[in-house]
C-alpha cells in the first residue's frame, strides 16, 4: 500500500474496528450477520479504491493468514462454552450426526451439480464441494443469541461439528488424490484423526499442567502461540490439527472430567479456572479482531460484475436448493418436527473461502467462476437473517391465551387462596361454587 503513511493505516484499522463493533450491536437488535455487514464494507472499499487505487498490495497473503489464525480463534472460542455434561450429550450426537449427514450429502450432491455443468471430472468437483458445504461458526455463533438455549447450543455444537469434519475430511480427500497415497480412505481417516486426537491430549495436558505453574502475567499470548505452532507443524504432517485446538479448549474448560482419578492430583483447579477465565477473554477479543479484518478483507476481493452471469446464478441456485433440501431431510429424521428455524441456518463463510484458497492448482477447474462463491456465502447469510428476524417476531408476537392468564386484580389472590384451601384439605369457595339442587 505505497503511499500511505504509517497514520493513514492507524486511522483505518481504528475506524473498521469501531465500525465492527456498532455491527455487532445492530446485529443483536435486527439478528442482521455482522459479518454479511463487513463483507458489504469490504466491497465498499473496493469500489472506491476503484477511483483512488490507495490499495496497492495484493491483499491475498494476508487474507490466507488472517482466514487460518480466525478459525483457529473461532473454533477455540466455540470450545471454550462447550461443557461435557451428562444431560448434553443427546443434543451433541444429534448435533454431530446432523454436521456429519449435511457435509457428506451436500458434498456428493453438489459435487455432482458442478461436474454436470462443468463437466471437470468428479473427483476436481468433490474438492470444490467441500467448502460449500460447511456451515461457518464465524457467521453462526454470533447470531444465534437469540435462539432459545436448546436450539442456540445446537447451532453452536452443529458448526463447530461441521467446520472440524469438513476441514479433515477436505484435507483427507487432497490426501486421497496424491497418487503417492495408496491407503484408503478410511484407513487415512482412521490413522489421521486418532494419531492427531491422541497428540491432542497428551499435549493438552502437558500445557495445562505447564501453565497454570507460571506465575508471570504474560503468558496468555504465550498458549496462544503455542497453539497455533502445534496446529501449524500438525498441518505439515497431514494430521487433523483443528482437533488439536478443539481438544485442548474442552480440556481447559472441563477439567474435572479430564483430570480424574490420579491425575486430579496434579491440577490445581483455582489457577486453571483463572486462565480459563482470563483465555476466554483473550480469545473472544482476538476472534473478533481477526474475523473483522478477515471479512473486510474477502469483500476487498469481491468483484460484483462476475453476479451477471446466467450460467452462475443457475449453479449458485442449484446448490442451494441441494443444500437446504437436504438440510432439512437430515433435520427431520435426526432432531424431529422442531426445526425451525435451524433448517434455515446454514451460512458459508470463513472456512469456504479459506479452503478454496488451499486447493492446489493441479486440482483448479478453470470453468469454475468465483461468482459462484459469492452467491452461495451471500444467499446463504441472507436467508439465516431473514429466518432469524423472522423467529425474533414470531417470538415477540406469541402470547398466551385469555383462558390461561387471567389480567383481572384478583386473580394473584384467588391462586394463593387456592393453594393454601387445597394445603389445608378444604375447598375454596370461590373457586369451587356450589351446584344447583336438582
Amino acid at each position: 500500500m505505497n503511499g500511505i503513511s504509517p497514520y493513514h493505516l492507524l486511522i483505518a484499522i481504528s475506524l473498521i474496528t469501531i465500525l465492527s463493533y456498532l455491527f455487532n450491536l445492530v446485529s443483536k437488535k435486527t439478528n442482521i450477520p455482522s459479518v454479511l455487514l463487513l463483507i458489504i464494507l469490504g466491497i465498499i472499499i473496493h469500489q472506491v479504491d476503484e477511483s483512488l487505487h490507495f490499495l496497492k498490495s495484493d491483499l491475498m497473503p494476508l487474507l490466507e493468514i488472517l482466514g487460518i489464525v480466525g478459525l483457529l480463534m473461532i473454533v477455540l472460542e466455540a470450545a471454550l462454552d462447550l461443557k461435557l455434561e451428562r444431560e448434553k450429550f443427546p443434543i451433541l450426537w444429534r448435533s454431530f450426526l446432523v454436521a456429519l449427514a449435511g457435509l457428506l450429502g451436500s458434498s456428493f450432491a453438489i459435487a455432482g451439480v458442478l461436474n454436470l455443468f462443468l463437466d471437470a471430472g468428479f473427483e476436481r468437483s468433490l474438492l470444490y464441494a467441500i467448502p460449500l458445504s460447511i456451515l461457518s461458526s464465524a457467521i453462526v455463533l454470533p447470531s444465534v443469541h437469540g435462539l432459545i438455549e436448546e436450539k442456540r447450543e445446537f447451532m453452536i455444537y452443529e458448526s463447530t461439528f461441521s467446520d472440524i469434519l469438513g476441514i479433515t475430511f477436505f484435507y483427507l480427500m487432497l490426501q486421497q488424490f496424491d497418487t503417492t497415497t495408496n491407503t484408503s480412505l478410511w484407513a487415512s481417516l482412521a490413522s489421521s484423526v486418532g494419531l492427531t486426537i491422541a497428540v491432542s491430549l497428551v499435549a493438552s495436558y502437558i500445557l495445562i499442567l505447564i501453565f497454570q505453574k507460571l506465575s508471570s502475567n504474560v503468558k496468555l499470548f504465550l498458549l496462544i502461540s503455542v497453539l497455533i505452532l502445534l496446529y501449524s507443524i500438525g498441518k505439515m504432517y497431514h494430521l487433523s490439527s483443528l482437533l488439536i485446538i478443539l481438544v485442548f479448549g474442552l480440556v481447559l474448560n472441563n477439567p474435572k472430567v479430564f483430570f480424574r482419578g490420579p491425575l486430579k492430583s496434579f491440577l490445581d483447579f483455582e489457577a486453571t479456572d483463572k486462565i480459563l477465565t482470563d483465555f476466554r477473554l483473550i480469545t473472544i477479543e482476538s476472534a473478533f479482531i481477526v474475523r473483522t479484518f478477515f471479512f473486510v478483507i474477502f469483500g476487498t476481493t469481491i468483484i460484483l460484475s462476475q453476479l451477471v452471469s446466467i450460467s452462475v446464478f443457475f449453479q449458485s441456485a442449484a446448490i442451494l436448493v441441494l443444500t437446504f433440501g437436504l438440510r432439512w431431510v437430515a433435520l427431520k429424521l435426526i432432531v424431529g418436527n422442531d426445526i425451525h428455524p435451524q433448517v434455515l441456518i446454514a451460512p458459508r463463510g470463513l472456512i469456504t473461502v479459506l479452503l478454496f484458497f488451499a486447493i492446489p492448482k493441479e486440482f483448479n477447474i478453470p470453468a469454475f467462476e468465483n461468482g459462484i462463491l459469492l452467491y452461495v456465502i451471500l444467499a446463504t447469510s441472507l436467508i439465516m437473517t431473514w429466518s432469524l428476524i423472522n423467529n425474533k417476531k414470531n417470538k415477540s408476537e406469541r402470547k398466551l391465551p385469555n383462558d390461561i392468564f387471567d389480567p383481572s386484580p384478583d386473580f394473584e389472590d384467588n391462586v394463593i387462596a387456592e393453594i393454601v384451601a387445597q394445603e389445608l384439605g378444604v375447598k375454596n369457595p370461590e373457586s369451587n361454587p356450589p351446584k344447583e339442587n336438582k
